[in-house]
């Protein structure tokens, strides 16, 4: 049995009509654009909530607040993960998603579209193309760490404006430490399995490095 948006109620009970709604909407547009350009696998597709929506939100259940303006770049963002779930979460937040892959990034526009974002921003391009700076770099399992901070190592501004220092926010799954070691990083681990009960989070991770 596959989690519905419930499994999203129970974990954030404090969501707005509008951000419920626009939830429950994720189910319907990801089946209908999944059918069209496949941004997530067929089989994975029914596990929706707990496989990428619920895991994208493990980013929430650490930052737990976002000052409003914030400004944020999900890198290799694919079919929307992380960054739509925390779009619905942090209307205030801006969230530009990029992908190196076209036809994805056609995807995250139209779901976005279709939920009335107005903080989503999706483009066809590199993160190394960009000039902009952010305040935080989220993004899930694209590559190893040591290859992905290279990527983005002089995007980010040099005033923090929340809680934590601005830096990286990476959702990655297994065993890191030689990962991690191997980047260089002064690298922080939280196992989701601390945010979240179900299985599926007992080898997944957020990886926060400072910047």
């Amino acid at each position: 049995m596959n989690p519905t948006v419930d499994i999203i109620y129970s974990y954030f009970p404090k969501l707005t009509d509008i951000q419920k709604e626009q939830f429950a909407k994720l189910a319907d547009l990801y089946t209908f654009w999944n059918s069209q350009i496949n941004v997530i696998s067929r089989k994975d597709i029914d596990s929706l909530y707990l496989h990428h929506v619920l895991h994208s939100l493990g980013i929430a259940k650490f930052v737990q607040e976002l000052t409003p303006g914030t400004q944020i770049l999900d890198v290799g963002t694919g079919g929307g993960f992380p960054g739509i779930p925390m779009a619905i979460l942090f209307p205030d937040v801006k969230f530009h998603l990029v992908d190196s892959i076209g036809k994805k990034i056609k995807v995250v526009r139209e779901v976005a579209a279709g939920l009335g974002l107005k903080n989503v921003e999706a483009d066809h391009i590199r993160a190394e193309q960009l000039d902009d700076k952010y305040d935080f770099v989220i993004s899930r399992a694209v590559t190893r760490l040591g290859e992905f901070t290279p990527w983005i190592r002089n995007k980010f501004a040099k005033k923090d404006k929340n809680g934590i220092p601005n830096g990286i926010l990476y959702l990655k799954g297994g065993d890191l430490s030689e990962e991690i070691k191997e980047s260089k990083l002064k690298a922080e681990l939280y196992p989701l399995s601390g945010y979240f009960k179900e299985d599926f989070f007992e080898t997944k991770y957020l990886v926060y490095v400072p910047m």
